[in-house]
């Protein structure tokens, strides 16, 4: 299925020079949604994966039923102040300013196996800096999962020692 029709273009948002990328349309229609849940369900159902991350927010959309079906434990990776435990912390850069991101100590295990999920990789800031807590909390990556990749900003590159798979390249 080409999912590229199910996704949005908005100039300017939330800043302007930003070409933001509108998952809205794609959630909207159930085929197109299962096809994305599905395509991450038969590439990770063999894998030694023992846990997942969502970032959020819009990676909880796609982490929990993917959790859910590989019934694996599903962990939040959210902005500052969200999680009421204590937690790991890192910062990092976006493309249009910087955010920091959190994760519950006790939801990551030492040893674990850990495959991230999100919407859309642009710069890589996000996924580098959750990946950077879970190895912090002596877990390892086994590979990084979105819907969209901005290959021109050129996330991948500082990404290149994990496993990058998108559904869609723009």
């Amino acid at each position: 299925m080409d999912l590229k029709p199910y996704i949005r273009d908005i100039v300017d948002f939330p800043t302007p020079g930003i070409l933001f990328k509108d998952i809205t349309p794609l959630l909207m229609d159930p085929k197109a949604f299962k096809y994305v849940v599905d395509c991450f369900v038969e590439r990770y159902s063999n894998s030694s994966i023992d846990s997942i991350v969502g970032i959020d927010a819009r990676g909880f959309i796609f982490s929990a039923p993917l959790a859910f079906k590989l019934e694996k434990p599903l962990v939040l990776a959210r902005k500052p102040g969200k999680l009421p435990a204590e937690s790991f912390r890192a910062e990092y850069s976006l493309e249009y300013g910087t955010n920091v991101v959190e994760i519950h100590k006790d939801s990551i295990l030492p040893g674990h196996r850990v495959l991230i999920v999100d919407d859309l990789l642009a710069t890589g800031g996000t996924l580098a800096a959750v990946a950077q807590i879970v190895e912090e909390a002596g877990a390892h990556v086994e590979g990084l999962a979105f819907v969209i990749e901005l290959t021109e900003l050129e996330g991948r590159k500082h990404l290149q020692r994990y496993n990058v798979d998108s559904l869609i390249q723009y």
